[in-house]
């Protein structure tokens, strides 16, 4: 009886369906801290902070995403992700979020932004340092 030690996930975004398949554990950045999501786990609804979110299946692999943001939705025997963006880790561009990030601390710089600007550069460097650190920890060797 496998059901009972997995739980279906599914993670989308408005591009997309990025992942739907059953897990043994799901991991993501809530907005009050890590999670760690097992089959059976009580239900509860959360925003994501810009990060990753690692599934690990039923034969131990780790699936590794990206999320810029979004909601994560737990039901005993289901977890839903739906991410303002989302991307497979493999897909990340390390040279683009460097990019990125220094055009928000460039915009963080300039004191002349408005306040929406300003709010913008914010999320904008949050997300490319995000980013930033899901790629240097996929580098790591495991061990």
């Amino acid at each position: 009886m496998a059901e009972a030690h997995t739980i279906h996930v599914d993670i989308v975004s408005a591009e997309g369906e990025l992942f739907s398949g059953a897990a043994a554990m799901v991991f993501a950045s809530g907005s009050e801290g890590e999670l760690g999501i097992a089959p059976r786990h009580a239900p509860l609804l959360t925003l994501l902070k810009p990060g990753e979110v690692r599934v690990r299946t039923p034969d131990g692999e780790d699936h590794h995403f990206f999320v810029g943001g979004g909601a994560l939705e737990v039901q005993p025997h289901k977890v839903t992700v739906l991410a303002d963006t989302a991307l497979r880790a493999k897909d990340l561009d390390e040279a683009a979020a460097l990019a990125a990030r220094q055009r928000a601390q460039e915009a963080l710089r300039d004191r002349s932004g408005t306040p929406v600007t300003i709010a913008q550069a914010q999320a904008d460097l949050a997300r490319a340092e995000a980013i930033l650190r899901l790629l240097e920890r996929l580098k790591k060797p495991r061990g």
